[in-house]
């Protein structure tokens, strides 16, 4: 992926969805030839030259300092998930090329011991992806949960973004709320590729993603960027319906590019009845994948 590319739209779409009114700025006329800040008033916002900006935006963060990143942080009013994916381009545009080569490597198989830990949980589906969105493992119910990404009788690794948006399944098991799960898709994936900008697995999906779906290509050109820590799923699961369920993730320190998600059921809702059904169904049907792997 182009490095300066990357920054330059990344801080310009920032720039963009600010008014002056947000920044507390005053909007002196009506005809601003920019929807957002201009590049000056960025600059007098982060205390450095409308020079030294340009120069950032143009994608040139080479030797910049975390207290100027803090600054424009500040200045484009960029929440955590956008700091720490500047952090990211920027750290990646102060790597020397000959260690770009060394991506972090992408796990796509899950030790013994974490698929142990994933079968000791029986009453919540669970499982294991890593940052290019490779679902890697999971325990009975969490296979039941994603049947569909496995209906034609694949084995994990499966990618959840590839299913997303190229299977013709895709857009119905996400349900009512796809819009929302498209776009939170794109987030993790362009927040992943800032981390591993030079990892080649993850660039190929990317340049897949954007060259065979327009909702992928539209909502990648709008450079959002998100944490995924917890938050609700929407499911339109073909054998029990509509499920909404409470989701928490957790990276996997001893596996850094893992990361757990468990989801569960409000207790007393219909959510937690077609979680029971669903665990009933799971017990039975010899065509879901077995926790112990592929």
């Amino acid at each position: 992926m182009d490095s300066r590319s990357e920054i330059k739209e990344f801080l310009a779409s920032r720039r963009a969805r600010i008014t002056p009114q947000q920044a507390g700025l005053p909007a002196y006329g009506g005809n601003r030839r920019v929807p957002g800040l201009r590049r000056e008033e960025v600059a007098m916002l982060a205390g450095m030259s409308v020079d030294y900006y340009v120069r950032l935006e143009r994608g040139n963060l080479t030797g910049v300092s975390e207290a100027v990143l803090d600054s424009l942080a500040r200045a484009l009013q960029l929440d955590e998930a956008e700091r720490d994916h500047l952090q990211d381009l920027a750290r990646a545009a102060n790597t020397a090329p000959h260690k770009r080569r060394r991506a972090a490597q992408q796990q796509t198989q899950v030790p013994p011991s974490v698929q142990r830990i994933l079968d000791s949980m029986t009453d919540a589906p669970a499982f294991v992806r890593n940052g290019r969105l490779d679902f890697l493992a999971a325990n009975r119910l969490g296979y039941a949960l994603y049947a569909p990404l496995f209906s034609d009788g694949q084995k994990p690794p499966v990618n959840i973004a590839r299913f997303k948006f190229l299977d013709p399944h895709g857009r119905e098991f996400f349900g009512r709320h796809w819009e929302e799960s498209m776009n939170n898709t794109v987030a993790l994936l362009r927040t992943e590729a800032g981390r591993n900008p030079h990892d080649k697995p993850l660039t190929d999906l990317i340049g897949e993603l954007v060259t065979r779906s327009e909702d992928f290509r539209a909502a990648w050109a709008r450079h959002h960027v998100r944490l995924h820590y917890s938050g609700v799923k929407y499911f339109h699961h073909p054998v029990v319906g509509e499920l909404s369920l409470a989701f928490d993730a957790m990276q996997m320190p001893a596996q850094p590019s893992l990361s757990l998600t468990v989801m569960t059921a409000e207790p007393g809702t219909a959510d937690e009845d077609a979680l029971k059904l669903l665990a009933s169904w799971a017990a039975t049907d010899a065509a879901l994948p077995t926790p112990s792997g592929p």
